[in-house]
């Protein structure tokens, strides 16, 4: 659990930025499956973040000024119904627990939000993000500016809590680098026993995807990750070679690729990491050249991912590297400049080199400033490195290539020396690859 000292300190920093004025922040709302049958909870993550709090039903209040104060508001104690849906803390204990000024009941949010509202200059709220709450904080204003003629005042401006949220998360604590590193750590050994399995059992019939996501899903849960942090991408063959493929349905075919894409969540925190494999545990010759070619796009992308580099930077070098290797394997057509200027790479390679990434999969964060340059990369920062390489059949491809699919992702922390990669214990190179899933590693 995060220490209390953080979580206040994250709150600080927050209201800090605000300077004056009243932050509105609730958590996700429980939602139904089917009939009565609801899908897992998960929390918000910019309300998590400055709360530590996972509970639905609830939601934070900031107030910034001379005297800066932190209020959550959050389910009553309730044993009855604990004894139906699990623990709660209450006002009293959540108080404690996670270092609030005051906490309330949620059956209190109503009466006293109008007076925490008036005389207020500023409404620091995700407008938009939530109907169901826009209408709630909209009837609140609409009983502050009901009282005008009192002398009380309502926010004269809005603005996106979001923003100023944004800019902290992306500078990660120890704390959060901890936790991404164990993340990472528990979703690159399921990558591996994936490998090993698919090895193992290669030359058995009708071996299906879904399978081999249930190896991954066994590991996360073995090694204490709450949940898959998105839906793993299992696709073998051509189905490689649709981007967001998640059927994972499909039998594996002798001689085809694996690709896979999958991590966790591990205390909100999520890992992200794809690997791409041969079924029969050996790469045929041509895809052992496109695997390699996007292998060194992948290692140059991370070598350029360090501080006083702009984010784009690591996109350029995949790119440089991708056209080359397209060029030489009659792929594209013209001169590497040509190429990057007609795009005709795109035909293989549609999409960029990464993501930030922290307690959602793509993280909050702007990727350029306000002029529109690229944001300059610091040390704290998380981001994927993931080029690929995707191939459908084609008349202007040649036959040997079709259908192969390939992505290589890591997750890269940026550091003050240069960069660490969070999940490099999952292998790559085409002889590790080999060996693991022949048994030898």
């Amino acid at each position: 659990m995060l220490k209390i000292k953080e979580l206040q300190q994250r709150r600080q920093t927050l209201l800090t930025s605000m300077g004056e004025g009243i932050a509105i922040i609730p958590t996700a709302n429980e939602v139904i499956r089917n009939r009565d049958s609801h899908y897992p909870y998960r929390f918000d993550s910019y309300f998590y973040y400055l709360t530590g709090f996972t509970e639905p039903e609830s939601l934070l209040v900031l107030i910034a000024g001379a005297q800066p104060q932190s209020v959550l508001f959050c389910r009553d104690k309730d044993i009855e119904r604990e004894i139906w849906d699990g623990f709660r803390f209450g006002p009293e204990a959540a108080k404690t627990q996670f270092g609030f000024d005051a906490a309330y009941s949620m059956q209190q949010l109503d009466e006293m939000l109008p007076k925490l509202l008036s005389n207020q200059a500023k409404l620091f709220y995700s407008l938009g993000a939530d109907t169901a709450w826009d209408a709630r904080v909209t009837g609140w204003l609409n009983k502050v500016k009901d009282l005008a003629r009192t002398g009380v005042s309502a926010p004269e401006v809005i603005l996106d809590v979001r923003q100023l949220v944004d800019k902290q998360r992306l500078i990660k604590s120890p704390y959060e680098q901890a936790t991404m590193r164990l993340s990472g750590n528990i979703a690159a050994e399921a990558h591996n026993r994936a490998m090993r399995f698919v090895g193992l059992n290669s030359a058995k019939q009708n071996l299906h995807e879904y399978e081999v996501e249930a190896e991954f899903l066994h590991e996360f849960y073995k090694n204490g990750a709450q949940a898959p942090a998105y839906t793993s991408i299992v696709a073998g063959g051509a189905n490689a070679c649709t981007l967001h493929y998640n059927a994972n349905n499909c039998v594996l075919n002798d001689g085809d690729l694996l690709l896979i894409d999958a991590g966790c969540e591990l205390d909100g925190y999520a890992s992200d990491i794809t690997r791409t494999f041969p079924v029969n545990g050996k790469f045929s010759a041509a895809q052992k050249d496109l695997y390699q070619l996007v292998l060194n796009a992948q290692l140059e992308a991370i070598a350029a991912a360090k501080t006083g580099h702009h984010w784009n930077a690591s996109h350029e070098a995949a790119l440089d590297v991708l056209v080359q290797g397209f060029i030489d394997f009659k792929l594209c057509k013209g001169s590497k400049d040509e190429v990057l200027e007609n795009g005709g790479y795109r035909q293989f390679y549609m999409h960029r080199t990464g993501h930030w990434l922290g307690l959602d999969v793509h993280d909050a964060g702007d990727y350029k400033d306000k002029q529109g340059n690229w944001s300059v990369l610091e040390a704290g920062n998380v981001l994927t490195v993931e080029p690929g390489c995707y191939v459908r059949p084609a008349d202007n491809v040649p036959e040997h290539f079709w259908n192969i699919g390939i992505r290589i992702e890591d997750d890269v922390l940026i550091t003050q020396t240069g960069n660490e990669v969070l999940t490099k214990n999952a292998v790559k190179s085409v002889v590790d690859i080999e060996n693991l899933m022949a048994g030898h590693a």
